[in-house]
Order: structure tokens, then C-alpha cells, then sequence
């Protein structure tokens, strides 16, 4: 019974021993080519970590913020800035716990997000700013909006959450994988298995393009080594997102803010016209486009279109 006992524990060392490596293996590939890194990079000292953003250009402020998911950083833009300084202050950003910034182990929600939004205008942009923000990022921007109307100017969203799964909050079971994705070595593992490679480029070709044939390698490389840059503690905002603590109902919100708003659609994004739909019910003035042949990240496979819109919009 005994040495039954010793060759498990052997076993299960070996184990854990062999996945530690793993980790620490991939999480350097990733991160190697140091593809983030540039003279351009300016730092925000926050109360909960420093923010890693872009200053460029001149005129009325306008601050790009990425989405949500697995690898999202302010690089979700970079084929739009250059094109917009010459009428506006482009500010872009790594939201805390993505990209260049800051990635705290700590549970990151919807209001965290909002105080974050709220003192980096307050604090460094310092006027009221327009905002374009993607996907899921768009509730706490409206959250934002709604708390501190004297900020926040226009408001475009690309491809914004659906409603419905915007109200799901936390449950047991949503709670249960947070915490086993938080957890040491085996956690690390989970997150890998969401942030490699061959996952990401699969999200690429499912949901974020149409015309699989202008995904570039470049756009891989630079989400990976965003998903892992900060080490093992690029796993925490994931880890929140799957278990929904960044969700908020924002339908009273929706419905009481009077800023101008454009809703921009990937023709090709499941539901989108529906979920436009249910935000224009909540609050008829909002106006909507939809960009041909783009699903989830229009600015970067059709910049060009997502620039018109925004110029007549902004």
C-alpha cells in the first residue's frame, strides 16, 4: 500500500513538475519576438497598475479602447491611428490586465473598467473625449457615460456585446472556473490552452474575418504576445471573463444617456443586426452602419470603411 501511495505521489509530482515547465516554455515563445514594444509607448501610474497607452496627433480628443477577449490590446487599432491625427488627439490604450499594461492578480469587473475610463480622461487627457471601443468593452464606456456625462463626448461601438449575455452575472459554476483557471500550474495550463497559437488563429479565421485571406501572421504573433505578456499573471482578466464578473445590465444606463452614438456592424457578425436592433429599442436616436464583408474586427480588415464612418460620425 505504501509504495502504491509513493509511485502516485511520484506520479503526480512528475506531472505537475512536467505542465510547470510547459507553462514556463510557452509563455516565453510567446512573448520572445517583442513585437508590443515601441518608442510610442506612454504610461499611466493608476491606483491598481500602470497603463500602457498611445498619444498621436492633434485636435479634439478621441480615445480607441480594444474588446475584451484573449490577446485584445490597443494593437486592435493600429491601422486606424495614423489616419485620424490629423483632426483629432488619438489616445489608445491597454485596458488593466491586457496588452503592455498592468496585470494585477486581482478579479477585474465592469466597474473596474468604468474607474478606470473615467480617471484616465479625467487625468490625462483632462477635456471631454469622443471614445470608439469594441465588442464587450462597450457596456462599461456606456456605464461610463451614463456616471460622468460631463467626460465623455460621441460614442462609436463596433460590433458591441449582445444584450442578453451582457445581463449574465456570475453563478456558482461561472465562479468555480474562474477560480480553477486562477489557480497555480493547472490554471496556467487551462489559460494556454485558450491563448496558444493554433487557438487564436482559429478565432481569427471563425470570428474576427470574413476574407480569411487578409489575416496576416503579424496579427497572430502580436495577440499572442499580448495574451502573455505580465507571465502567469496574464491568466486574472481572463479568468474573470469566463466567469462573467465583467458583465453588467446597462439597459436603464442605455436607455438615459442623450450622447450621440454609432453602432458600427461586421455584415458578417452572427446576430449583429439583431443585437443593433435591441440597443436602437433601449434608445431609438442611436444610429448604425454595417461594413460589407467583415465580421468581430472590421478596423482591421476593412480600416478604410471603419475611417469614412468615423470622419462623417466624429
Amino acid at each position: 500500500m505504501n509504495k502504491k501511495l509513493a509511485t502516485i505521489i511520484a506520479l503526480t509530482g512528475t506531472s505537475i513538475t512536467t505542465i510547470h515547465g510547459l507553462n514556463r516554455l510557452h509563455t516565453s515563445l510567446c512573448t520572445c519576438k517583442n513585437l508590443l514594444s515601441n518608442s510610442e509607448n506612454y504610461y499611466y501610474e493608476w491606483r491598481f497598475g500602470k497603463i500602457r497607452y498611445q498619444k498621436k496627433g492633434n485636435g479634439s480628443p478621441l480615445l480607441l479602447i480594444h474588446d475584451l477577449t484573449v490577446g485584445s490590446s490597443n494593437y486592435e487599432y493600429h491601422r486606424l491611428i495614423n489616419n485620424l491625427t490629423e483632426k483629432h488627439e488619438i489616445y489608445s490604450i491597454d485596458l488593466l490586465g491586457y496588452g503592455m499594461s498592468d496585470k494585477p492578480s486581482m478579479t477585474y469587473t465592469n466597474n473596474l473598467y468604468e474607474q478606470l475610463i473615467s480617471d484616465f480622461i479625467k487625468n490625462v487627457i483632462g477635456r471631454k473625449t469622443s471614445v470608439v471601443v469594441t465588442g464587450e468593452s462597450a457596456s462599461f464606456v456606456i456605464m461610463t457615460c451614463h456616471n460622468y456625462p460631463d467626460i465623455i463626448n460621441k460614442i462609436v461601438c463596433i460590433n458591441p456585446q449582445n444584450l442578453y449575455l451582457q445581463n449574465q452575472i456570475p453563478s456558482k459554476q461561472t465562479s468555480l472556473l474562474k477560480l480553477i483557471i486562477e489557480s497555480p500550474i493547472i490554471g496556467t495550463f487551462i489559460y494556454h490552452l485558450f491563448s496558444n497559437r493554433t487557438y487564436i488563429e482559429k478565432t481569427f479565421i471563425k470570428n474576427y474575418f470574413y476574407r480569411h485571406e487578409e489575416i496576416k501572421d503579424k496579427y497572430i504573433f502580436n495577440y499572442l504576445e499580448a495574451a502573455h505578456l505580465g507571465g502567469y499573471n496574464s491568466k486574472y482578466a481572463f479568468a474573470s471573463y469566463a466567469g462573467k464578473y465583467m458583465n453588467m445590465n446597462i439597459l436603464n444606463e442605455l436607455k438615459e444617456i442623450n450622447n450621440s452614438i454609432l453602432l458600427i456592424g461586421g455584415e458578417k457578425e452572427k446576430g449583429m443586426q439583431t443585437t443593433i436592433e435591441n440597443y436602437k429599442y433601449y434608445n431609438p436616436s442611436i444610429e448604425d452602419c454595417y461594413i460589407p464583408e467583415t465580421k468581430h474586427l472590421p478596423q482591421l480588415e476593412a480600416p478604410d470603411e471603419i475611417l469614412e464612418q468615423l470622419r462623417m460620425f466624429l
